[in-house]
């Protein structure tokens, strides 16, 4: 009998939810996504040291300005990861925008060029990259224009449904629904703690969104991220893709219970309706409090991470 794992490859798509090499290795997902969080994480671990070092060192040769070295080492290291991680899988790696670009979308679109630029200069081509966005409506419209210049995006930080009906309209190439921190919002605002995985609020908000999209026809691809526990997960086998991280992963591994498809495309059936109005996706978003707060907090928390990765580039000048 198969385990929980493999039988969840047969239906749904598993990215890793890390950027950390053996644990990529040992799960041998077919796609691979970091964010600020996990590369500080990885850049923590001593046999990074030598990235981090390389990063400055490239970084010193693109300008005599601290700050921009700085920036620069920060983009290249994100790259030069990403790039260990896309020689390992077979299909995309994730590289994230950074979060403090979040509701700027010319400076959004200007760092998703440079980071494809950087891996073209290191041998891979934009079609194995996905270029992460917060879902905000600045984020979203940078996603909608580098889609047409053959960019794929993956919008992260995705709570409400507003957001999801937005990148879908944008043409968006995937959408990252976070499932437990939905799941975080709920617990510490109603103060009920105990959920079944079909109660979830994050299953639920997740199973909504990949239903609107396949009764609608569009094609953004729909992945679960942020689990909190394997029930989460196979409460949505069948889902696009789930991205998931190594210790769930192996807990997945070491289950041999039945895995029942829960969501599944039945073909488009309803024709999609006007566009939503950036006042109305902004009206939405204010009417949706969870989905509000853990944005901003999503885009903090990123932000913070980033500043500490970059503090620990400026040891290395």
């Amino acid at each position: 009998m198969s385990n929980q794992l493999q039988a969840l490859r047969e239906i749904t798509t598993v990215v890793a939810d890390t950027g950390d090499i053996e644990a990529i290795k040992k799960y041998q997902p077919v796609d691979a996504t970091t964010n600020p969080s996990l590369l500080l994480k990885a850049a923590e671990m001593p046999q990074y040291k030598s990235h981090l070092q390389g990063a400055v060192a490239w970084a010193k040769q693109q300008s005599s300005d601290a700050e921009q070295q700085i920036t620069d080492a920060g983009d290249k290291l994100s790259v030069t990861i990403g790039t260990d991680i896309v020689n390992i899988v077979p299909g995309r790696i994730s590289t994230e925008v950074d979060a403090r670009l979040s509701f700027d979308t010319a400076a959004s679109i200007d760092k998703a060029h440079k980071l494809i630029a950087l891996y073209k200069e290191a041998g891979i081509d934009k079609s194995r990259i996905l270029i992460k966005l917060a879902s905000t409506w600045e984020g979203i419209k940078a996603a909608e224009v580098l889609e047409k210049e053959g960019i794929n995006c993956n919008l992260t930080l995705l709570f409400g449904f507003a957001q999801a009906q937005a990148c879908a309209e944008a043409g968006a190439f995937l959408i990252s629904p976070f499932v437990g921190r939905i799941l975080d919002w709920f617990k510490k605002s109603t103060g009920k703690t105990d959920y079944t995985s079909a109660e979830d609020p994050g299953v639920v908000s997740v199973t909504k969104i990949y239903n609107y999209y396949k009764d609608h026809g569009y094609k953004t691809v729909v992945m679960g991220a942020s689990f909190r526990n394997t029930a989460e997960i196979t409460e949505l086998a069948g889902c696009d893709r789930l991205t998931i991280g190594p210790a769930l992963l192996e807990a997945l591994s070491q289950t041999d219970a039945p895995l029942p498809i829960k969501l599944k495309d039945n073909g488009a059936i309803k024709t999609p309706g006007a566009p939503l109005t950036e006042a109305q996706f902004r009206w939405n978003m204010n009417q949706d409090a969870m989905a509000t707060e853990k944005l901003s907090e999503g885009i903090r928390n990123f932000a913070a991470d980033q500043v500490k990765l970059e503090a620990m580039l400026r040891s290395y000048l």
